[in-house]
């Protein structure tokens, strides 16, 4: 089996692993982040994390923290597939001989090449999560009036493509997502290195324990959101934003309005949620990638 099938494999494997431990984070956190902001004496729909948990698992039951992941989970092969192997690609670039470690700044630069190639997949589904998520918080909110219901992924890929301008409509927020995933993994990726060849003692990480692993891998994965956590903020407010009446025109105008009504707590709503997610999730992924892609030599 080549290399890029290997990475490919491995990486398949890996973001299983991450959506399964993740996702109930993740659905929290974006609840989190687009509830509106409350009239003037008035409380937020969600107190913070433990309640946004609670009055999902009243309204909706433990189903509710799984909400929108048919998704991740149609294209979760695709999508660490994606990160995995151009990562790979990008590593056999910058070897100076084939094995040959890289160091860490090389590592920098491979995450955030494969940042590039994954944000192409990630904005649509991203998307679609986000909707699906947060609907029954703006359901609740002022704009209920505009706001759709979705059936599922399907139906708003649907909606999408026939209502808000066709594929174009499914890449909105590309650009925020450009700026999350690009820092965010060269971020990651380097953090991992930089972690396994500390606690390797040198640049020779092959003999590290599966604890070693999922410590590194934590970590990192803690880095990624630690670095470019506003972004998401401001990414998954325009991708739920209403298409007809839309209230931000842009990233700029979206972090501008957001700082006006909330000041810079609001760029970090959810980020309990987020943190909390990413350590056990990115334990998760990077120790199936690290295990699988052993086992296949």
């Amino acid at each position: 089996m080549g290399d890029i099938a290997k990475d490919l494999t491995s990486g398949t494997v890996g973001g299983a692993a991450q959506l399964i431990v993740g996702h109930p984070f993740d659905t929290i956190k974006v609840k989190l982040q687009s509830q509106p902001a409350p009239l003037p004496g008035q409380p937020p729909k969600y107190a913070g994390a433990m309640d946004a948990v609670k009055q999902t698992l009243a309204a909706e039951g433990p189903r509710g923290l799984y909400k929108g992941m048919g998704a991740p989970l149609a294209t979760v092969a695709a999508f660490n597939a994606v990160l995995f192997t151009a990562r790979g690609q990008m590593e056999a670039l910058l070897r100076s001989e084939p094995g040959a470690p890289l160091t860490v700044s090389q590592q920098v630069v491979c995450g955030a090449g494969a940042g590039v190639a994954v944000s192409f997949l990630a904005c649509p589904t991203e998307l679609i999560k986000c909707r699906l998520q947060a609907q029954s918080a703006l359901a609740d909110s002022s704009s209920a009036g505009v706001a759709v219901k979705y059936g599922g992924p399907m139906d708003v890929a649907r909606h999408v493509l026939r209502s808000e301008g066709g594929i174009r409509g499914l890449f909105k927020g590309l650009v925020p997502t450009l700026a999350r995933e690009v820092p965010g993994n060269a971020a990651m990726f380097g953090v991992y290195e930089a972690l396994k060849q500390y606690m390797a003692g040198g640049p020779d990480t092959s003999k590290l324990g599966r604890g070693s692993l999922i410590v590194a891998g934590g970590l990192a994965g803690a880095s990624f959101w630690f670095s470019v956590y506003p972004t998401d903020v401001v990414k998954s407010v325009i991708q739920v934003d209403d298409y007809k009446n839309p209230k931000y025109t842009g990233s700029i105008n979206a972090i501008r309005r957001i700082l006006a009504s909330e000041g810079a707590k609001g760029l970090y709503k959810g980020f309990g949620p987020a943190m909390a997610r990413s350590v056990p999730a990115n334990a998760a992924c990077f120790l199936a990638y690290e295990v699988t892609r052993a086992s296949l030599g």
